[in-house]
């Protein structure tokens, strides 16, 4: 079974479909910028859990981001432990750059 990825930037989401179908078996939300990408919120269809789908999201996602030259900000807590899982992977995280402390 194949998991085929693609982004949706007019939906603000990356969309996975198993076998070419025309059904969404799952997405990954995200807000974009001209340096950063937020993934917020991932789902799979309950029928397509299991199959690798939310993986080949985030493999995908995080893929493209890097060639995009993009920093990734994880809040999403699917993403967050899939790179913790994935260390290389983690030089994508964003990191902030502040020196300001209280």
């Amino acid at each position: 079974m194949a998991v085929e990825v693609s982004d949706a930037p007019e939906a603000r989401r990356y969309e996975a479909r198993l076998d070419g179908a025309p059904e969404v078996a799952g997405w990954a939300d995200y807000i974009r910028t001209a340096e950063l990408i937020a993934f917020v919120h991932t789902e799979v269809t309950p029928e397509c859990e299991g199959k690798g789908v939310g993986s080949a999201l985030v493999r995908a996602s995080l893929d493209e981001a890097r060639a995009a030259g993009l920093r990734v900000l994880a809040t999403c807590p699917f993403y967050a432990g899939w790179i913790a899982r994935h260390p290389e992977y983690g030089d994508l995280l964003y990191q902030a750059r502040s020196r300001v402390s209280d």
